[in-house]
């Protein structure tokens, strides 16, 4: 991945509203979003797992989407349910922090 912390071309842009949609691993859903950001180069997916992983989220970059349909209200990623799951957790706190994205994007880099 290039770029994890943007979207790929023609997929959404500043005038996109995700949230609420399904989000889809390769090997099936895991969960809503709860809140998306769009600007270029700092572009995220925060989504709210539910009882999948005990109520947990995960911040997961732009790049990482691979598919939007906005008919069926759904984003794909490109990543297995077990990835997801073995992804550091959301610390809404850090969001901004550039250590803690770091962080994010060297996980999420590698697939």
């Amino acid at each position: 991945m290039s770029d994890v912390w943007t979207y790929r071309s023609g997929l959404v842009d500043k005038t996109s509203d995700i949230a609420g949609y399904e989000v889809v691993a390769s090997d099936g859903s895991i969960g809503k979003i709860d809140e998306a950001t769009y600007d270029t180069g700092s572009g995220s997916i925060v989504v709210d797992t539910g009882v999948w992983i005990f109520g947990k989220k995960r911040m997961i970059p732009a790049g990482a989407v691979r598919a939007v349909d906005h008919g069926r209200r759904e984003v794909r990623v490109n990543m297995t349910k077990d990835q997801i799951k073995k992804a550091p957790d959301y610390d809404e706190r850090r969001r901004s922090d550039k250590t803690y994205r770091e962080e994010l994007g060297t996980y999420y880099s590698r697939f």
